[in-house]
């Protein structure tokens, strides 16, 4: 059965879903942006697994595909107890999927939904299991990209589990779908919602939004629209945690705050690093890391309880005491210098306003977006999408915005349409077929610019079909579709293998055929008696010992059945002739002696006697009756 489901009453039967001959679907258990996720048995091994399918709508882009298959190898890399783990990938049909550890528990979003905030101590302690988990990723340069608290399970045994690295980047490429950042706004980090290069701290800053909702029971950010929201990501502070809940202890809000700050170099420095600063605070120690040295930014030194007034303050004790200030005469030069600063401050405002007639719309920033979310973007700001371009791009992924003109912050009139480049990700070229080239001319058919190619290296192997010194295949393999700059492997022909035979004259059969099985040849047996080889050993061999010839060509060898015996036939009372042609045929040689006799032509006697033991080639004397002479 193929990946392809029935249908009863016009609903799939995900029961009859097999995925790769052995993984039978069970149930749906969920449903993303990028992929399906089903419950399945692993019917060769006899375990319940998890297989996250590749929406049909991506199974067709080359790109997503590649990444796909690229980044559950990498995937397939990690193991650790704090993440799910990663068991096949393949395709079936037209679907693409990644078989993955069926993990029991609730995801943390749910548990923050059902119960409201964590136990902050609680909630530091699980963070530092997702930065365990997140160490070894970054360890074999894998950006998760899609941390937050949904991603996040608590199994019954207390342990998390890390989930979706199957999407995540690996090296330079990258797997999160174009709309995800629209689905996940509340948690990515400032680099991320401006489409630029991700690294470990946008984990660290994802962490850091999903430990803030986890103690607050809300996310940091929260704007009407998710590019809203992303935008906030990349100008706003948050309210620190402990305005929003006094209990937190002050060493995890200075976690959170150092993991959410803006510039990712003023990050947590790894993840091993943040980890150990959470089990501090969760032991009840301050955060050693978490202390920011006097630093002003807003919303990363404020790790104090939220200050109410007291009644007596409410009624206006203390109220503050009115000193006079002494009568000074002013100089006039300033006041002079007063109205120019406020005449200036006006003229600013009114420009800025459009008062003078200059455009007042500042236009947003696009780059790292998507078509739909720019259109919103720009309608929000009562623009319009202008002309859509496409180009390859190495670094932002498929369907993201490159540039935009006017550029990001510039100001222009109401209505303008705004012009955007699309990347359609790295440029993408076919591997010819060079099969039985030579390798020069595979090599500078390769290096030609206008292939997109690059040669890599050699490997050769034997090969009885594909004469020396050709090409027989390549790595990525002819006709496969590759990113531009791919470099190429070839593997070309050292031509049939050659081996010495080996010397088996006078070895016993078995030893013989051993050594020509092992040397890679074939063997041909032949049975001849000899009187002076003992029986079952090889007298002689074809071709002889030490001649080069093809692996696998055959020896012909010449095993000795012993000496031949051959038993005198009895030929008494036959003819001279019958009796010549009986002994010839047993391999004797006949002698005839003529005696007088009746029986003319008749033997009468022989020698040796019949039934008597001989060899090949004896004499066999018979006597042959002959009448006297003068008798008629």
């Amino acid at each position: 059965m193929d990946a392809s489901p029935q249908v009863r009453e016009g609903r799939p039967l995900v029961e009859d879903l097999v995925y790769g001959r052995r993984y039978r679907v069970v149930e749906k258990i969920g449903s993303g942006g990028m992929a399906d996720v089903y419950k399945a048995v692993d019917e060769v091994l006899g375990r319940t697994v998890a297989v996250k399918v590749l929406h049909a709508r991506y199974a067709s882009e080359p790109n997503f595909v590649a990444r796909f298959r690229q980044e559950a190898q990498a995937a397939a890399n990690l193991s650790h107890p704090n993440i799910v783990n990663i068991y096949d990938w393949g395709r079936d049909g037209e679907a693409y999927y990644i078989v993955m550890e069926y993990v029991k528990g609730a995801d943390l979003k749910s548990l923050v939904s059902e119960r409201g905030p964590l136990d902050p101590l609680k909630a530091a302690e699980y963070a530092a299991q997702v930065c365990a988990a997140l160490s070894v990723a970054h360890g074999y340069d894998i950006i998760h990209r899609d941390i937050k608290p949904h991603n996040i399970v608590l199994t019954p045994d207390g342990t998390i589990k890390v989930m979706d690295f199957g999407i995540a980047r690996a090296g330079n490429t990258t797997m999160t779908q174009t709309g995800s950042v629209l689905g996940t706004a509340q948690y990515i980090s400032p680099e991320q919602a401006q489409g630029k290069p991700l690294g470990p701290a946008s984990d660290l800053y994802s962490l850091g939004a999903t430990l803030y909702e986890l103690v607050t029971g809300r996310v940091p950010f929260d704007g009407d629209t998710p590019v809203a929201t992303a935008l906030m990501q990349v100008n706003e502070e948050p309210v620190p945690p402990r305005q929003v809940r006094g209990s937190i202890p002050p060493g995890l809000e200075a976690v959170i705050l150092r993991a959410m700050r803006k510039d990712p170099m003023k990050r947590y420095g790894s993840a091993s690093e943040m980890r150990d600063d959470l089990r501090r605070v969760a032991g009840g120690e301050p955060a050693v890391g978490g202390a920011y040295g006097g630093e002003s930014d807003i919303g990363h030194t404020s790790v104090l309880p939220p200050v109410e007034r007291t009644a007596t303050a409410r009624a206006g004790a203390g109220a503050p005491q009115v000193r006079q200030i002494p009568d000074r005469r002013t100089s006039p030069w300033v006041w002079v210098a007063l109205v120019a600063v406020l005449l200036a401050l006006g003229l600013g405002g009114a420009w800025a306003l459009g008062l003078f007639g200059s455009p007042g719309i500042v236009v947003p920033t696009l780059t790292g977006l998507d078509e739909e979310q720019a259109r919103l973007a720009l309608e929000e700001a009562e623009l319009q999408l202008g002309e859509v371009a496409t180009e390859n791009s190495d670094d932002v992924e498929v369907g993201l915005i490159i540039r935009q003109d006017p550029a990001a912050g510039a100001r222009v009139e109401k209505g303008t349409a705004i012009n955007i480049v699309i990347s359609v990700g790295v440029a993408q070229t076919e591997v010819p077929d060079l099969t039985r080239m030579t390798e020069s001319d595979a090599i500078e058919f390769l290096r030609d610019p206008e292939l997109g190619l690059d040669y890599d290296k050699t490997v050769r192997e034997n090969n009885s079909e594909v004469p020396k010194g050709e090409v027989i295949r390549t790595e990525p393999a002819a006709g496969q579709t590759v990113p531009v700059g791919t470099r190429v492997v070839l593997y070309v022909s050292e031509g049939v293998a050659q081996v010495k035979v080996p010397d088996v004259t006078g070895k016993p059969r078995a030893d013989a055929e051993a050594d020509l099985k092992a040397a890679g040849l074939s063997v041909k047996v032949n049975e001849v008696f000899n009187d002076t080889v003992a029986k079952g050993s090889v007298i002689s061999q074809r071709p002889d010992g030490g001649v080069l010839v093809e692996v696998g060509s055959t020896v012909t060898i010449d095993v000795s059945k012993g000496p031949e015996v051959i038993l005198v036939p009895d030929v008494r009372n036959k003819t001279e002739a019958e009796a010549r042609a009986a002994i010839t045929a047993a391999g004797l040689t006949p002698k005839v002696v003529y005696v007088e006799s009746p029986d003319d032509g008749i033997v009468i006697n022989q020698f040796p006697i019949p039934g008597a033991s001989a060899k090949r080639g004896d004499t066999v004397e018979i006597e042959v009756g002959k009448l006297p002479e003068g008798e008629p």
